[in-house]
Parts: C-alpha cells; structure tokens; sequence
C-alpha cells in the first residue's frame, strides 16, 4: 500500500429512487421518491469510495462539482485536516458544507477500509455488535393510486401497516412521524397503535410542529404507554426544556442538537436525554463517534438517526452502530419504505428487526451499475421535488408552532408526475 493515497476526482451522481407510497410529515411530504446525490471519490491508487447524501428533494451534484478543486491531491488519511479543508466552522457561517463533508468523509473511509482490506467498524476501534437493531418508521402515506395502495391515514390502516411490518421484520419498537394532522387525531392513532402491538415500544416525533401546550398535554396523555422517548415535540431548547419539565417521559432530538456546541449547551443545562446521532447532519461517522463518547460520559441517551438513506449511508449507520457501547435505543431507518437500492444485491434485509453490518472492505458496499444508470435516468426525467410543500395543499405551508393541520377525512390521491 502506498503511503499516501490522494483524491484524483470527484463524481457525483443524483438517483431518485421510488418509494411503496408518499410519507407525509410536519413540512410536507416525500413525493413517492426519495433524491439522493452519490459521491464516488476517485484516488491515485486506482480504489474509489462511495458516499451519499441527501438535499430535501433536490440534487446536490452542482456542490459537489465545485468542492473538486478543494479535494484532488488531498490524502484520504488525513480525515481531520478534510473536516476543516471543507467545514471549517467559521467559514461555514456563509458556506455549510457539513453535510458535503459528511459524504466525502463515508468515500474516504470506504478507501482506507478497501487499502487495508478492513471494514470501517475496525478502523472506528473493532465492532461490538453483529447487527443493529431498527425501530420501524411509520407514516402517514398518500394512496398511490385509485386503488388505495400504500395509503396510511386513519388508525385502522396505520395498525394495519404496523402489524404488517413487525410480521415482515421483526421490528419491536415502533415510531410514528407526526406533526400532519391534529394533535387530538394524532393522539388516537398513537393510543390505537400501542394497544395493537402489546409488549412493544414507541416512540412520537411530530417535527417540532406542535404548540408547546399541546406538546405538554399529549405527552402527557400518553405518560402510561412504553415509550422509548418523546422526539422533537416542540422547536427550540427552551422549549424542550419545558416539556421535559412537565412531562414524565425522555426527550429526544436530532433538529436542535446537532454539532458539539448545541451537545456542550444542552449537557450543561439539559433540555434533551436522547441526542439522535446522523451520520450526514453530523458531518460524518467520525463526529458521531466523539458526540456519542461525550454522551457516554455525561449519562446522555443516544441512538442512530435516518436522514432517508440509500445502501450507503445505511452502511454508514451500521458501522456506527455497530461500535457504539451506549447505544440502548433501536435505530431510525426510512429503508424499508425504499422500492429499491443502488447497492449490489438490491436492498439489504431485515431479520429480527434487526439488520446485518457489512463484513467486506470498507463501507462493505458495491454500486449496481445498472441500478444507478436506471435511477439517474429517472432523476433525468422527474427532476427534483419541494420536500416542504405538501402536493395536495399547494398554497399551504407550515409554521412552526403549527396550527394548520392538514385534514383526516380528505381522501384525494396526488398526482405526482412532473
């Protein structure tokens, strides 16, 4: 192995990737498709790393193009030189890269692992798990078409739907993305889905789109279920600090904690028990891992977050994962909503509600040529979409508190072709 192995290029590629139905949320909706930039970093020493990130319903080929000057000829070991080559964190108060870094970071260490002939979890200190456990991720679905399929709407089809994947998956905690309709009509579906699934966990998370009394009185309400924590209730650390005060349950978050100067404040004076750790938002598997050793040492929760990952961040939340000492709350992961995958094989599998980390080189993950070609194509074709708008309230947006909720009782289906 030669003793430097620097970036030669850049190439970026953006995939729309179907979904089985639209998932509605606080801000709006995934148009029945998930868009994601892949990243593969070339080298001098003929290996290229993969990484993948997001950019709400929009390509980010164009940033990742003129990030290229920056990078070829840098050294992929030099990992903390790269986090303030691209991130430094003043510069980023006019051009936050952290979530490019975070892609560049995956690529970079895909190349160590595959130069060493390592996977990742043994460059992050060795694995002590085999697999990592998911909670499932339920959401309130648009029909795909006259037929219904897919849509999850009143309580009788998200049970329906939650029943379907623990027998499909295996999955024992459960977490309902709120924040659509009202929260009284929240309330109930959450109520009806516990009772439904006796002995399991769960976990609310309306994106910080409720009222901070409403926030206090449905916590509340629910204080007597299994619950793993109460996600994002309300905006803002001084809000979480005053549900966490009225209301007997964790807190949780990945919005207003989400770099080490939010973790030292909220360490300092808590607002949250349970920091969601993503490897995009973080800017990187490596900043994950010293926020997580931080909340190990102050008694902090932590547990994996999805950002809406294809097979390569997936692998990222797996390696991290899978090193985790603290980890004790099951992971988020939108995969399973997923049509399909860019990896090798297609999509990887559940088993006990749980999935496998990757034993090969690196990231333990390999494109599908044919798979990327097919959902560049249809990026191509589709183009982009508004992740904060909701396709059948086209005038609506939301505040934050919101008040506007959208309306259980409409049954119309979107038409989502551009």
């Amino acid at each position: 192995m030669a003793e430097h192995i620097r970036i030669t290029r850049i190439r970026p590629t953006t995939v729309t990737v179907p979904l089985e139905a639209p998932l509605r949320h606080a801000n709006g909706c995934h148009w029945g498709r998930f868009v994601r930039t892949i990243v593969e970093v070339d080298t001098d020493a003929g290996i290229t790393g993969l990484g993948e990130m997001g950019g709400g319903g929009e390509s980010a080929e164009a940033a990742f193009r003129g990030l290229e000057r920056y990078l070829v000829g840098h050294d992929v070991f030099q990992l903390e030189a790269l986090r303030f080559l691209i991130a430094n964190p003043t510069a980023s108060l006019y051009n936050n890269r952290t979530q490019y870094l975070a892609a560049i970071e995956f690529a970079c260490l895909d190349i160590i692992g595959k130069a060493l002939g390592q996977p990742v979890f043994n460059l992050l200190g060795g694995k002590l798990r085999d697999a990592v456990p998911f909670a499932s991720y339920l959401f309130f679905r648009y029909p795909t078409d006259a037929t219904r399929a897919g849509e999850v709407r009143t309580a009788d089809q998200l049970v329906a739907h939650a029943l379907a994947l623990k027998a499909e998956h295996g999955f024992t905690s459960h977490k309902l993305k709120g924040g659509v309709f009202a929260p009284d009509y929240e309330l109930a579906c959450y109520r009806a889905l516990a009772a439904a699934l006796p002995g399991d966990s769960f976990r609310y998370d309306p994106n910080a789109a409720l009222p901070l009394e409403d926030a206090i009185r449905f916590g509340r309400a629910i204080e007597d279920l299994k619950n793993d924590y109460y996600e994002d209730p309300v905006w803002g650390v001084n809000g979480l600090r005053q549900v966490r005060a009225a209301v007997r349950m964790p807190t949780a978050t990945n919005t207003v904690v989400v770099d080490f100067e939010q973790l030292a404040a909220n360490i300092r004076d808590p607002a949250v028990d349970v920091i969601l750790l993503d490897t995009t938002f973080w800017g990187g598997i490596r900043p994950c891992l010293e926020a997580a050793a931080v909340c190990r040492t102050m008694q902090t929760g932590i547990a994996v977050h999805s950002s809406g990952e294809l097979g390569i961040q997936l692998a990222t939340m797996l390696h991290l994962g899978a090193v985790l000492p603290n980890l004790t709350f099951a992971g988020d992961a939108h995969y399973h909503h997923l049509g399909d995958d860019v990896i090798e094989g297609g999509k990887r599998q559940y088993r006990n509600g749980a999935m496998l980390v990757p034993e090969g080189p690196g990231l333990g993950v390999t494109l599908d040529p044919d798979r990327v070609a097919r959902y560049a194509e249809l990026y191509q074709k589709l183009g982009g979409y508004p992740y904060d708008r909701d396709p059948l309230r086209p005038d609506w947006y939301p505040l934050v508190p919101n008040t506007r909720w959208a309306d259980p009782s409409d049954d119309r289906i979107p038409d989502l072709d551009p």
